[in-house]
């Protein structure tokens, strides 16, 4: 009896899916053109990790994949034996973590103060302001940071002091590329904050109000549980692109004297693979970004199923 009872429920079950299916038949055709396009820019390209296993340099670029000389993992070696790969991973690590963990917590409090305002008007004139920018190119923004914060500039002049947080050769320089970035996003990471505690029944925060909870008793027991999910879908999508640190804020901020601290992955893939026509060692640093980003993507998500919290996969 048993075997037929899920025999009839997996045909209910399949019987319902394509039901389920036509009725939403122009929403899965609206998406056509987006799988398309994943395909053609995101799958399609990864023939071209072929690269990593093989000598491609200038000389050796115009042949056909097949024809270009196998070195094996020669380029993988060369890349993991590089004077500056140690410090490199450190310094791409060390700005993904403390990027993760500022970021995340700025983005949330400054989510929860938005949903507390009361004034309509005023929450939505600050939560446009607070996203701008976002839009700004990071060109406009290091450049107003290193007139703020270079040795001699305007933080400097008006404190009389000699900071010169973006000009020292210190581990402050990760502090404060890390500040910079949460200033031009927290706006637009809150968003979805914002967007999940608007989903919280209302009826919530009135009975506790009737019990006698304060303010952040409420917070902490009805706002914060309830966009639990949202916070650990985030973070496990912030662990798996840990490595994929951008190169275009450390390359506009940094310098000479702090390019030991600002040196991360892609642009040492940068570097070594376009700056000395290696792009077989480009492609091997970038695959092994790749590799390590799903490792820790499935990883984070293994851990938050173990904990019993929301999974992305």
């Amino acid at each position: 009896m048993s075997v037929k009872k899920a025999q009839k429920e997996k045909i209910v079950r399949q019987k319902f899916s394509g039901q389920l299916m036509w009725k939403q038949r122009y929403l899965l055709m609206m998406s056509v053109p987006f799988v398309i396009w994943l395909i053609i820019f995101k799958y399609i390209p990864l023939w071209g990790w072929t690269m990593a296993f093989q000598e491609v340099k200038p000389k050796t670029f115009p042949l056909p994949i097949w024809q270009r000389p196998f070195v094996g993992f020669d380029n993988f070696i060369k890349a993991f034996q590089d004077r500056i790969f140690g410090q490199t991973l450190i310094n791409t690590i060390g700005l993904s973590v403390l990027g993760i963990a500022l970021g995340t917590v700025m983005a949330i409090l400054f989510a929860l103060v938005l949903n507390e305002i009361c004034f309509v008007r005023f929450k939505k004139i600050t939560q446009t302001i607070s996203y701008l920018p976002h839009f700004v190119s990071w060109v406009v923004i290091a450049s107003i940071a290193k007139m703020v914060l270079n040795d001699g500039g305007m933080l400097d002049t008006l404190f009389n002091t000699k900071l010169g947080l973006m000009s020292t050769n210190s581990p402050l320089f990760w502090l404060t590329v890390c500040i910079i970035n949460i200033w031009k996003e927290v706006g637009w990471d809150a968003i979805v904050y914002l967007s999940a505690m608007a989903g919280i029944d209302t009826g919530l925060y009135e009975a506790a109000k009737v019990d006698g909870a304060n303010r952040l008793q409420r917070i902490w027991h009805i706002t914060l549980p309830g966009i639990k999910p949202q916070i650990v879908v985030l973070l496990i999508m912030g662990v798996g692109g840990a490595l994929n640190v951008g190169m275009e804020r450390q390359m506009l901020l940094s310098n000479g004297i702090v390019q030991d601290h600002a040196m991360v992955l892609s642009w040492f893939a940068y570097l070594r693979g376009i700056g000395n026509s290696n792009y077989g060692l480009g492609t091997a640093i970038g695959m092994f970004q790749s590799l390590v980003g799903i490792t820790l993507l499935l990883l984070a998500n293994k851990i938050a199923g173990w904990l019993g919290e929301s999974k992305l996969i």
